[in-house]
């Protein structure tokens, strides 16, 4: 919910893509820069209780921003500084809730863990992306952003119950130390490193879109937020579809494939989206992009599992989705003033990115296993 209500809210209260661009990045980039020390907490400290925080600290900044605009004290730097500081405990939940469920399944399930990991996940954009759009059509960006907060506040709850069976590691090595050595690892281990080159380019495209869809909706097409938050649940809905599908046959010796394929139908259907002369054909491109990611999280995740010593959980998996992740606000932020000019650029910057992430793939990432990669 708060992505699309967050970009809704800005695109509505200041009338700026590139300002959107900008909020967008903030909400994500300074958090990455962290995720080697959120790593290190995570291997030291166990997941569940740093989840609870940062989902406490998400409720406190969306809430924020919602009644701050509604008292008209909320100018453009105290926006982006909320979103920029809250940004920070990021990595505790993103990381801290994913890398449990290699911990708690066994590794012959893995495909189907990952399954449910990738499924929770697009039954939240099913739901939540429709539900913000209309909460910012009926009440406007604030109800949205409210919610947004309280659905925040109760995953906080419901995470109080999580058994968390993590191993633990001492405490005898300096925070910034594992920290440190959770970088390198992540450097030295090849598939690792070819993920992360892949999954930049791949998220850089996701980015432009995060900006380009609403201004391409509102814009070009004339429709409303909801429709903006409908077409994000068809993305939801169509990858929810393709990860259970895809879970249930073992991935081993084609995670490349997945990818590479992923890729190459994205960056398809990316170049319809210019052309579009209509509603329904952005949402059939957006159902096909949805398509392909259920077997790219699929590949990407368990080839991830496979290929990290379980005793790097934390630390690898924090650096590895962090430098991962730094496509998106990247192309976020460079979304709002490309579009400025031209919006079909912005997307054919997209497809460009979307079709240098299927070569990437291929030419970065192993085929062979590394897993057995020793501990720098």
């Amino acid at each position: 919910m708060v992505s699309v209500a967050l970009v809704l809210f800005v695109l509505g209260r200041y009338h700026s893509p590139q300002l959107a661009g900008v909020t967008a990045f903030l909400a994500i980039f300074p958090g990455l820069v962290v995720s080697p020390i959120a790593g290190a907490l995570l291997d030291r400290h166990g997941r569940t209780r740093l989840v609870v925080l940062d989902y406490l600290i998400a409720t406190l900044a969306v809430a924020s921003i919602a009644v701050l605009s509604l008292r008209q004290a909320l100018p453009t730097a105290l926006l982006l500084a909320i979103m920029g500081v809250s940004s920070l405990t990021n990595p505790l939940s993103a990381t801290g809730a994913r890398t449990l469920f290699p911990v708690l399944a066994p590794r012959h399930m893995w495909e189907r863990a990952n399954a449910l990991d990738s499924g929770g996940h697009v039954i939240a954009q099913l739901v939540g992306s429709p539900l913000a759009g209309v909460l910012v059509g009926l009440a406007g960006a604030q109800a949205a952003l409210g919610a947004s907060g309280a659905l925040f506040a109760l995953a906080a709850l419901v995470m109080f119950g999580v058994h968390d069976p993590s191993p633990r590691a001492g405490d005898r090595e300096p925070t910034l130390l594992a920290a440190w050595r959770g970088l390198v690892y992540v450097v030295k281990n090849r598939t690792l490193r070819g993920l992360a080159l892949t999954l930049v380019a791949f998220n850089l495209g996701w980015g432009i879109l995060l900006i380009a869809v609403p201004v391409l909706v509102l814009g070009r097409l004339h429709s409303g937020p909801a429709t903006v938050g409908f077409l994000w649940g068809i993305l939801g809905a169509a990858g929810l579809v393709s990860a259970l599908l895809a879970g249930r046959m073992s991935s081993r010796g084609r995670e490349r494939h997945l990818m590479v394929g992923a890729s190459l139908i994205s960056a398809a259907a990316v170049a319809s989206l210019p052309f579009a002369p209509s509603l329904t054909a952005v949402a059939a491109a957006i159902c096909v992009m949805g398509l392909a990611n259920g077997p790219f999280d699929i590949g990407l995740f368990t080839l991830r599992q496979r290929r990290t010593d379980p005793a790097w959980f934390g630390r690898a998996f924090a650096v590895s989705m962090s430098i991962n992740w730094a496509g998106s606000p990247v192309g976020s932020a460079v979304a709002g003033p490309i579009i400025g000019f031209s919006l079909n650029w912005g997307l054919w910057a997209a497809f460009a990115v979307m079709l240098l992430a299927a070569v990437l793939a291929v030419r970065a990432i192993p085929a062979g296993d590394d897993a057995a990669l020793p501990v720098p």
